[in-house]
């Protein structure tokens, strides 16, 4: 394997200064795909789109939720490794892989709707890092602590660069109260290192866990971003839409202790030319339910 400098180092013995993103952040052609020119260059200003409407019906919206609701109920699946079952209230807080585990969600994936946006962000075929569904109940579901999904997926699965980027399709209303997305703009351009070297099994209680201590910013690297910004973008919306994300935002998102669920299919493309080495900085890389090593392209059998 070819030896490639590490240009994002991170999971340090003492704090670090913040790094400029070396790479680009739209590598596609901005008018060649089914974003406009402007939404293009938004993206690269403040690093995601927002669909302005839902990009699913309502009838998809209710299959996908069914769906959701079928695999969170599976017995044999909340005893696979690839569920995540919330420390305090042992109820499903996210599932792994559900591109393999379900034939429509694998359709999703490879829906043109998505695809096609993150080949031309990315300006490339893509494949699925990851997928999941992301539960949030009502009363009970937990926070995200402020993250960078790069710095993660660098550090642990050998990401070389962050020519990568997330989408969220939400199955319920997202309200500003119920734990709906959050990102700082901008905040993709700069790299945070973070202090604490990665534990052997990191994955099995980082994932558990609304604030990890390991692979985190601290609050002054938060609240630099945050003042850099001049604020923090929210997404809210009906059912259906979705939020493409750059690999490399700071995001979270606050607990739900309100009666209305959230939930939404979160999908990672990554680039072909962006395939997964050895990881930067643990000592093995995270189980293939997390981080695929299967670079096939969406669209394509092997």
């Amino acid at each position: 394997m070819t030896t490639l400098t590490d240009r994002y180092p991170t999971r340090l013995t003492e704090p670090a200064p913040h790094l400029p993103r070396h790479d680009p952040v739209v590598w596609g052609d901005p008018s060649g795909g089914p974003l406009g020119p402007y939404e293009a260059v938004n993206y690269a200003d403040r690093g995601h789109h927002h669909t302005p409407h839902p990009l699913f019906r309502p009838h998809e919206v209710d299959a996908f939720r069914q769906e959701a609701a079928r695999l969170a109920a599976d017995p044999a699946l909340r005893a696979d490794e690839r569920t995540v079952v919330e420390e305090t209230a042992q109820e499903v807080r996210s599932v792994f892989e559900v591109h393999r585990i379900s034939p429509l969600f694998a359709r999703l994936t490879a829906d043109p709707r998505l695809a096609d946006v993150a080949r031309q962000l990315l300006g490339s075929e893509v494949y699925v890092h990851q997928s999941r569904v992301n539960y949030k109940p009502g009363f009970t579901g937990g926070p995200f602590y402020w993250h960078s999904d790069f710095e993660t997926w660098h550090a642990e699965d050998g990401m070389p660069r962050p020519r990568a980027l997330s989408v969220s399709v939400a199955l319920t209303e997202n309200f500003p109260y119920n734990g709906s997305l959050m990102v700082i703009p901008g905040s993709h351009r700069t790299f945070v290192p973070c202090v604490g070297r990665t534990p052997p099994g990191h994955h099995r209680t980082s994932l558990r866990t609304h604030a990890p201590t390991v692979g985190m910013p601290d609050e002054d690297a938060v609240r630099a971003l945050a003042g850099q910004a001049g604020g923090i973008d929210q997404f809210t919306g009906e059912p259906g839409g979705a939020t493409f994300f750059d690999a490399n935002c700071m995001h979270g998102s606050n607990g739900n202790i309100t009666p209305y669920p959230r939930a939404n299919v979160f999908i990672v493309y990554n680039s072909v030319d962006n395939t997964l080495r050895e990881p930067y900085a643990a000592p093995e890389p995270r189980p293939p339910h997390i981080a695929a090593r299967d670079f096939t392209p969406v669209g394509e059998v092997r």
